[in-house]
């Protein structure tokens, strides 16, 4: 792999913004329907991105295969990072450091919540119209807000932070001035990115998504 580092590299931080960037933020808008639109606007924004043209080609190769790249070649760079924050603890090292411990926790975590919910569907344990019901039950518990909750904040800081690196590493960002201010705007879409997801777990909570995560449980059991 050392002798293709370079382009490995470049795909790999180039797979970060497209698509998986785009995707983050399309799902953190997807789930903030349910805070906004409660249970029927979450079921109508799912409705809509399952009824796009070959929706399945785009789940693979545009976010699946990305994301098992990025995430896989992710781990190697953190693996071989040498982490300095003791040494030289100041903003951009620590944030350098982040970087790679939350991309690997953002790895397991999306897998986890991938298997919890789009997996479940694959396999036909539950329905498009039943992931508000399920998003409701998992957060029914405790435990479960908190680990989500790092996981969301972990996965959007990793956006965030990546996105300042990728515009230095491509020569966009060129000189202190620019990346200062590129700090200040993704740091403003971390926190904007950030409140979509933690309001969409206070929706997923609500009595809406109780009842319909009642009505589904009542279901099963008949059955």
């Amino acid at each position: 792999m050392n002798g293709n580092s370079y382009y490995s590299r470049k795909l790999h931080s180039l797979l970060g913004v497209i698509p998986l960037s785009l995707f983050l933020v399309e799902h953190a808008i997807t789930n903030y329907t349910a805070f906004e639109g409660g249970l029927e606007g979450f079921n109508r924004s799912v409705s809509f991105l399952q009824g796009l043209p070959l929706v399945l080609f785009l789940e693979i190769f545009g976010i699946f295969l990305p994301l098992i790249f990025h995430g896989v070649y992710g781990l190697y760079i953190a693996y071989q990072s040498d982490l300095n924050v003791g040494r030289f603890g100041y903003g951009r090292n620590w944030a350098f450091a982040l970087q790679r411990i939350t991309g690997v926790i953002t790895f397991i975590f999306v897998f986890w919540h991938v298997y919890e919910t789009r997996f479940q569907v694959a396999i036909g344990a539950i329905s498009h119209e039943e992931l508000g019901a399920t998003m409701h039950q998992i957060f029914s518990n405790p435990a479960m807000i908190v680990l989500y909750t790092i996981g969301v904040l972990s996965a959007v800081f990793h956006f965030a932070n990546g996105m300042w690196s990728f515009l230095v590493a491509w020569g966009i960002t060129v000189g202190p001035r620019a990346q200062r201010i590129s700090s200040y705007v993704w740091m403003g879409v971390f926190v904007i990115v950030s409140a979509l997801f933690l309001l969409s777990i206070v929706a997923f909570r609500g009595d809406e998504f109780k009842e319909a995560a009642d009505a589904a449980a009542a279901l099963i059991s008949i059955g």
